[in-house]
């Protein structure tokens, strides 16, 4: 038995048939931003209006409706909950044995300027994750870190959330840029270049949107300077790294560029005032006079460098994941010499599963009349988490904390995750029960009827599929062909609206169901996600309305920024 998605399903019409494949959007929406349930309240009965309706309205057969949602419930568990629960893990460590306590002296003998922290931490560093490892891992760490300098949960996770807009499309060593380029048919260079004549304008304007966001306009003009050296030092790195290198590295290079620019100048420049929260203030206040011994604590250069090295282990253990070649190794794909790589290869086969999805593989037609494949993939040492897992296990030996207390904290990180990891696994299940049956491509193919205006609304199709899928790469997938047939017919440059995709698909970041119980979980906020969402959604529609103007401008003013 197979099933043929059918995008007018509703009443032999596209419009009626994208009105019932929003249903669960909205409900989603309401669930969070108007009842306020809890995180995984709110992806089950999601999940669950998604499968009636692939059932009823869209009528696929119950079974594989069924098993679409177990394969995308297994992709919320490997890799992106397993990224969170190492994530958590390793920074759970580094608080347990008193390292985090000289992290946190060191940011703070910087600047104590929690405006300046949050660029250093969530702009710069969280942008260096997101390029080498990407999949949460950059909202999970540096959201953790900022509670752990002192910052609120709710605000901590909501600044990385926005500040993870500007790297996004060049996350993962490039992944989403390189993953489009095949099925478009479009050089991934020739991406690249345009995405990088979007993205830098973001990344100018993130720095000091962030600021607003915390302190109000007047406090973010009192520290320009810094947010200047921030955000130029990022986006013109940005710039020239993807027009002229490629998309594999923009996010690495402008992240160390800027976290270096932003450290060096701190050395040279501080502000008038120092901001704390007003809550903070009144704390320091207090501190200050009951034990002002304990504000000057000084701790040497090994001391500082011991405390650090747990994340510089992550940042190596990322990157090499990252790398192509050891990314194939590490999948059980590599078919080079090299007799390390050749050893590795073996290892990285026998723990990379792909079974099939039982009756729903190759069993789902596309449009195209293709059958679709659908496996459980499980690369067990490929996946991010695994590099995170394996920082925690030298960081054992740096902390010197014995073997018996690092498992007791890591099954003490597991039963505080449970519950996100049910909401990551029921909202990726819902976006796999979307794509199978149907739903996202109605909705993506109901944009795509805009004509004159698709290239304001180009941004906002992979907006919408990043808020379903939770990934620029599965939006891109998703919708980076419809986006050049459209574009072709309309005469826009297809190159633009490829590109666009990604790009507005950054903005739909940090409202992404994934994304919000990623973010929860790390700062301690479980079953708040509705706080969080309620948080970003007025963020994420003002920034995927700047980038529909700007892609727009380029379509029909702007045409000679398009290579």
């Amino acid at each position: 038995m197979s099933f043929t998605q059918n995008f007018t399903a509703v009443g032999d019409n596209l419009g009626l048939t994208a009105l019932v494949a929003l249903v669960p959007i909205l409900y989603f929406f309401w669930a969070l931003a108007i009842k306020r349930m809890k995180g995984y309240v709110a992806g089950l009965t999601t999940l669950l209006i998604a499968l009636v309706l692939a059932v009823v309205a869209f009528k696929m057969p119950a079974s594989m409706a069924l098993m679409s949602a177990t394969q995308g419930a297994t992709y919320g568990i490997l890799p992106i909950g397993w990224i969170i629960i190492t994530s958590v893990f390793l920074y759970k460590l580094t608080v347990k044995t008193g390292q985090f306590d000289i992290i946190r002296n060191s940011v703070v003998s910087l600047t104590e300027d929690r405006r300046l922290q949050a660029l250093l931490v969530a702009f710069s560093f969280g942008a260096f994750l997101e390029g080498a490892a990407g999949f949460g891992a950059p909202v999970a760490i540096s959201a953790a870190l900022l509670v752990g300098l002192g910052f609120n949960p709710l605000y901590a996770a909501g600044i990385c959330l926005i500040a993870n807009t500007a790297p996004v499309a060049f996350g993962a060593i490039g992944t989403p840029i390189i993953a489009v380029a095949g099925p478009t048919g479009i050089p991934a260079m020739e991406i690249s270049k345009m995405v990088g004549r979007q993205l830098p304008f973001l990344s100018l304007f993130i720095p000091f949107y962030l600021v607003v966001i915390m302190a109000g306009f007047k406090k973010a003009m009192e520290i320009m300077p810094a947010i200047l050296v921030t955000g130029v030092s990022f986006a013109v790195t940005q710039y020239l790294s993807s027009n002229f290198l490629g998309p594999e590295l923009p996010d690495i290079l402008s992240a160390l560029v800027s976290l270096l620019a932003l450290a060096i100048f701190l050395k040279f420049w501080k502000p008038k005032t120092i901001f704390r929260f007003s809550a903070e203030q009144e704390m320091a206040a207090s501190v200050a006079a009951n034990s002002p011994k304990n504000e000057q604590i000084k701790y040497t250069g090994g001391q500082i460098l011991k405390a650090w090295s747990p994340f510089l282990v992550l940042t190596v253990f990322i990157t090499i994941w990252g790398i192509p070649t050891f990314k194939l190794a590490l999948t059980g794909h590599y078919e080079g010499t090299n007799v390390f790589l050749k050893a590795v290869n073996s290892l990285g086969h026998a723990l990379t599963l792909l079974p099939e999805v039982p009756f729903l593989n190759n069993k789902v037609i596309s449009s195209a009349g293709d059958p679709i494949p659908a496996i459980y993939k499980l690369e067990i040492l490929g996946a991010a988490g695994t590099s995170v897992l394996l920082a925690a296990v030298v960081t054992k030996f740096i902390v010197k904390i014995s073997w018996k207390e690092w498992v007791s904290t890591f099954g003490e990180t597991m039963n505080e995750l449970k519950f996100p990891i049910i909401t990551i696994g029921s909202v990726v299940g819902y976006a796999y029960v979307t794509n199978a049956s149907g739903m996202s491509t109605t909705l993506g193919m109901t944009l795509a009827k805009t004509d004159s205006l698709f290239a304001f609304f180009s941004p906002i199709l992979g907006w919408l599929g990043v808020f379903i899928t939770g990934s620029d790469t599965s939006s891109n997938l998703l919708f980076g062909n419809m986006q050049k047939v459209t574009a072709t017919s309309i005469g826009m440059d297809p190159v633009l609206a490829v590109a666009a995709n990604s790009s507005g698909g950054v903005t739909g970041k940090m409202i992404s169901p994934q994304s919000i119980a990623v973010a929860c979980a790390a700062v301690g906020l479980a079953g708040k996600e509705a706080d969080l969402f309620r948080f970003t959604i007025k963020h994420s529609i003002l920034l995927v309305v700047i980038v529909g103007i700007m892609t727009f401008l380029q379509s029909n003013v702007l045409s000679w920024m398009v290579p």
